[in-house]
């Protein structure tokens, strides 16, 4: 990505880790950062990376632009700098759950390329999945560029219909809270069978991490490697039997529609007007 220059508008855990990510990528004078908190600058600057108080030099000399805020402050910050992004007309990026790509085009004046991105918090230690839909005014080089620089953190997956974007939030934008949920299930269960609080945590959050790392690079074969270690008549069997028994599968359907109604909710109430 030679002569081209990315800004990131949030230097919150997400403009950070793609900041840090780009910065072992790309010169660190094509990456410019701009948040409110000098602390959060602090840390920009600790990358080599300009950091700004104000949103106006960043997105002067963007060629993509991210939005690395909160959904709830969007609508203001997209009319704060609406005539800036107008003049240079970025390849815009937002990270923020449930907005929906035509209320961030028109908070921004219209006509833009815009990318909507969900990454989840394993970006934190580049280990983190994202989910990107274009619009029609995204061209193929502008798609590759967005790519890029989401997979410097995580895997990418496109998808074709916005729509589907609350359900990718829904499974792993919000996903990894499940996870972190099932590890803390998992550590007071073993203190109240009679293990220490610290092992406890140390099998449970072992135990996650292995079978993280069993179906990665096969994510079809779950059904799969779970019968493989669920002999019958044994240990694991009572449990998943426990499990199923007490409707699992229907529990984690529920949570997932709920995050993503969320998801939608946040995206008419935040697009209105």
């Amino acid at each position: 990505m030679q002569n081209f220059s990315i800004g990131i508008i949030g230097a919150g855990n997400m403009g950070l880790a793609l900041a840090s990510g780009l910065a072992s990528r790309m010169a660190p004078e094509q990456i410019a950062v701009s948040d409110p908190h000098p602390d959060k600058r602090q840390r920009i600057r600790d990358l080599g990376i300009s950091a700004y108080a104000d949103n106006g030099p960043v997105v002067a000399r963007a060629d993509l632009l991210v939005l690395a805020i909160k959904p709830q402050g969007l609508r203001e910050l997209c009319a704060a700098i609406a005539h800036e992004v107008q003049s240079r007309r970025p390849l815009v990026v937002s990270v923020a759950a449930g907005i929906r790509g035509t209320d961030i085009d028109r908070w921004l004046g219209g006509g833009l390329a815009i990318v909507r991105a969900m990454p989840n918090t394993p970006a934190l230690i580049n280990a983190g999945i994202s989910a990107l839909w274009a619009n029609d005014k995204v061209s193929a080089r502008q798609r590759e560029a967005a790519a890029t620089v989401l997979g410097v953190v995580s895997e990418v997956f496109w998808l074709t219909d916005e729509a589907l974007m609350d359900a990718a939030t829904a499974i792993s934008g919000s996903g990894p809270a499940y996870f972190f949920l099932m590890v803390e299930a998992l550590t007071a269960a073993g203190v109240t069978l009679g293990l220490p609080r610290d092992l406890c945590a140390a099998l449970a959050a072992g135990t996650a991490a292995g079978a993280g790392r069993m179906i990665h690079d096969h994510p079809e074969e779950a059904a799969a490697l779970r019968a493989r270690v669920t002999s019958p008549g044994g240990t694991t069997e009572r449990a998943i039997k426990s499990l199923l028994g007490d409707g699992f599968m229907e529990m984690v359907g529920r949570a997932a529609q709920a995050a993503r109604d969320r998801s939608r909710e946040l995206g008419e109430q935040l697009g209105a007007a």
